[in-house]
């Protein structure tokens, strides 16, 4: 994203606009975040003592921020956070646990489309984004909305918010979500592992329940998933990394996550969330890029940090994609970070019983986030339908009930598949009513877990799966050596 001068024309890189931040132009204007907004001096009205902040966030990297920045700063407070992206996630508290002895009540959490209201009737000096996968038209047009009610708009800042870890430290991080991060991640734990290491998984926070119970989470075996009651969302995270032997820990406070992993571990894995940063200070930044949105790792923040900062791109997906695509990342690569190591990826897809789609009417359930505020409008269980030969591709929309119908509303580009949406009983009610309402033969279910422990089905099945693979001669386990241990004297 590029922030230009309306004076002259002088573009600057979003990131230069972290919390709060500003240009002096060449010209001589004074440039903001939104999109060229001026001001005639640099110096503003004169603040309160105590200025009063808002924070706009999607329940994780907002509380991030907050605890980081905020939480024990006596010269702000944070009124209010707000709520967006994840369904469910509004109108509960910011327990004082977690919020700290300034706030004995907490913080309300409130629905995004509430922001207007919020800024004039409380009183709101300074709004911070603090949530991911967005586009630049939409930053821009958010900055107008909170200008507009007279305070002030910034980002989170990135570097702030990274924790400094005891242990080496690996970040695997994307431009979009459904890039092809989770089956990287688990690839690297799986590279350490070879290595003699001792790794542990802490994956960017979903804490969508009961946050006082959710300050650290340690998931270990299966059934740790139904101790914390976890979301088809949450499973999707961490039941792949269990099966595969790994330990994971998430949670609400990073600093207690991160203690808690680094005691466990000779090697901290941070597992990305969305296109956000990473909460730790990693020794070795991995940034997965998609080249069928080719592009994309310019405009949608802040994906745009990944990219810039990475120590090494991976273009997930080669397989996929067409050569104009490779090139245009090629020439973004090499114009924006042309000291990274870029390393070709693929995503072998597996379908359990090919046969079994042959010729048939399929329904595709597919990832929720990647299809929904990921933007994709298929996913793998789309291109393995496909490639299996089914006859006909079922068209979700007309069955579709309650909060999934919502969904299809809400991301209108979604045509095709059904997206496995479970943030709460009612959507899991909702899901399964849509998938017995299609009138199909098969349902492929491309998410990461199992479906049908969680929502019954009265259709055979078929699950399809993938993972990530160097499709030249393998690189990642040297880099992994080289920047973890070596450099520390740990050969």
């Amino acid at each position: 994203m590029a922030i230009s001068c309306p004076h002259c024309g002088q573009q600057y890189d979003v990131t230069l606009f972290e919390f709060d931040r500003g240009v002096r132009c060449d010209c001589g204007q004074w440039v903001d975040l939104c999109g060229g907004h001026t001001l005639a001096v640099p110096a503003r009205s004169p603040r309160p003592a105590r200025q009063r902040v808002l924070i706009m966030g999607a329940g994780g990297r907002d509380f991030h921020v907050f605890n980081t920045r905020f939480r024990d700063d006596d010269r702000f407070e944070v009124v209010a956070f707000t709520a967006a992206q994840i369904p469910h996630i509004e109108n509960r508290v910011y327990p004082p646990v977690l919020a700290g002895p300034r706030y004995p009540t907490g913080i309300p959490i409130l629905p995004e489309g509430e922001l207007e209201g919020l800024i004039s009737g409380r009183g709101i000096d300074q709004v911070v984004f603090a949530y991911s996968d967005v586009s630049c038209a939409f930053l821009e047009a958010t900055a107008k909305r909170v200008i507009a009610q007279g305070a002030r708009f910034s980002l989170f800042n990135v570097d702030q918010g990274l924790l400094p870890s005891h242990r080496p430290a690996v970040a695997i991080c994307a431009v979009r979500t459904g890039c092809g991060k989770s089956p990287l991640a688990r690839y690297i734990v799986h590279q350490l592992r070879e290595l003699g290491r001792q790794p542990v998984v802490i994956r960017h926070p979903m804490p969508y329940g009961n946050l006082s119970k959710e300050i650290v989470q340690r998931f270990q075996t299966v059934e740790d998933l139904e101790k914390w009651d976890c979301t088809i969302e949450e499973r999707e995270e961490y039941e792949p990394h269990i099966q595969a032997g790994n330990l994971v820990f998430a949670g609400a406070d990073y600093q207690q996550v991160l203690a808690a992993a680094e005691a466990e571990a000779d090697v901290v894995v941070w597992d990305g969330g969305n296109n956000d940063a990473p909460f730790i200070r990693p020794d070795l930044l991995v940034t997965v890029l998609d080249p069928l949105r080719a592009g994309h790792e310019l405009t949608y923040f802040p994906g745009t940090w990944n990219f810039q900062q990475a120590d090494v791109l991976v273009i997930a997906k080669i397989d996929e994609a067409t050569d104009a695509q490779v090139e245009i990342l090629s020439r973004n690569i090499q114009q924006y970070n042309p000291t990274a190591t870029v390393i070709a990826g693929r995503l072998p897809i597996q379908l359990s019983q090919p046969a079994a789609v042959r010729d048939r009417r399929v329904l595709v359930v597919e990832d929720g986030p990647t299809i929904t505020h990921g933007g994709m409008a298929y996913g793998a269980g789309y291109l393995a339908a496909r490639q299996a030969g089914a006859r006909l591709i079922v068209d979700p929309r007309p069955y579709a009930v309650g909060e999934i119908a919502t969904a299809f509303r809400a991301f209108p580009h979604i045509q095709a598949v059904l997206p496995a949406l479970g943030y709460a009983p009612s959507q899991l009610d909702d899901l399964q009513q849509t998938i017995a309402n299609a009138d199909c033969d098969v349902v492929v279910v491309a998410t990461p877990i199992d479906l049908t422990r969680i929502v019954a089905m009265d259709k055979p099945s078929v699950r399809v799966s993938y993972s990530f693979a160097e499709r030249d001669a393998p690189q990642l386990q040297r880099i992994l050596q080289q920047r973890l241990f070596s450099s520390r004297g740990a050969i």
